[in-house]
């Protein structure tokens, strides 16, 4: 299998270079005829510059213009890579199992309960280093936004995707966002004490499936770690400073179901703590996540790649070369040269 990639594709917008030269050739052009009409007839002029040639000015500008982008390919540094290769790291797999439900929006933390959740998972993130990262979102119904991998990059740009807009179906449903996630680990740590899922909620969910998930995960070797967002006794959600109301004019109340985050944590080993101004939570949870057995955990990758920049900086400067030697006006000691024309 041959994989093509750019080791530096910022390049590339130089590309938009060529056109430009292009367009600016066309401008010159256009204000040349003006100024001719200005000094006389087109006509009576064009036979006083009989070597002029518009057609050799548009092929030095293609030819310039062709030599840019190549450059910019160059540039780039493209790269074809043939080989798979597979690397081994000692680390854990930790999928962040995270609440997106409107009440997530709820400013009774500051900014509000996503950003901040947006914000703590980012630092968790960030300071990662062999470990591998999945993230499920959901509501009523849960989506993998990526499964288990150690490409912090892609996990960060996923982090900040996380809002009430991606699930469709409002509702808190943590028993099938656990299901989802058990799907997103790797088959290489089953059976390993290496695994473990952050659930980030401020749910309301009664349903029993959340605890039948929680003994699945227990079965298959994952601890999770909640973290409850809200307070047990409830709020009024606030969006954007004002007051939600459900259909009938009541004031909607978030709870927070402690209860069940404190059994579905016991249930497989893991830890609950809950969110605060000054304390999102993550903290203790980083400490059990120190604690625990690291597995061997494969990631492969194409590693060998060959550059293939010489073939398209030769190319431009030979284009480049070609467009010094092309003069934009008719070789005067060429002129009597009529190759298809016949002698009488």
């Amino acid at each position: 299998m041959n994989i093509f990639n750019f080791a530096a594709p910022e390049w590339l917008w130089l590309i938009l270079l060529s056109p430009a030269i292009l367009l600016l050739h066309y401008a010159a052009r256009i204000y040349a005829r003006y100024k001719l009409r200005r000094l006389g007839k087109p006509e009576t002029l064009r036979g006083l510059m009989a070597d002029s040639s518009e057609a050799r000015g548009w092929i030095k500008s293609t030819l310039l213009a062709t030599a840019v982008a190549l450059f910019a390919i160059a540039a780039a540094r493209p790269q074809t890579g043939s080989k798979l290769s597979s690397r081994e790291r000692q680390g854990r797999e930790i999928v962040l199992v995270v609440d997106v439900s409107n009440s997530m929006l709820a400013e009774d933390v500051e900014p509000s309960r996503m950003a901040r959740t947006r914000y703590a998972i980012t630092q968790l993130v960030e300071n990662m280093k062999d470990d591998g990262v999945g993230i499920v979102a959901f509501a009523d119904e849960s989506e993998v936004l990526l499964p288990v991998t150690s490409d912090y990059k892609m996990a960060l740009a996923k982090v900040k995707q996380l809002s009430p807009s991606l699930i469709a179906a409002q509702g808190t449903d943590v028993g099938e966002a656990i299901e989802t996630a058990l799907l997103s680990f790797s088959s290489s740590t089953h059976n390993t004490k290496s695994r473990v899922m952050i659930l980030i909620t401020d749910g309301e969910d009664h349903d029993e499936n959340a605890l039948r998930a929680a003994e699945r995960a227990k079965q298959v070797g994952v601890s999770i770690c909640c973290i409850g967002i809200g307070t047990p006794e409830g709020k009024p959600l606030k969006i954007d400073g004002m007051l939600i109301e459900d259909e009938e004019g009541k004031m909607v109340l978030t709870k927070l179901n402690e209860e069940l985050l404190q059994q579905i944590a016991q249930t497989t080993e893991g830890i609950y703590t809950r969110s605060r101004n000054e304390e999102f939570g993550l903290s203790s949870i980083i400490e059990r996540l120190n604690e625990m057995e690291d597995a061997k955990l494969q990631e492969i990758t194409f590693e060998e790649y060959d550059d293939e920049y010489q073939w398209f900086l030769g190319a431009g400067l030979l284009l480049l070369f070609v467009e010094m030697l092309l003069l934009s006006r008719r070789n005067p000691l060429l002129k009597g040269i009529k190759l298809f024309e016949r002698n009488e």
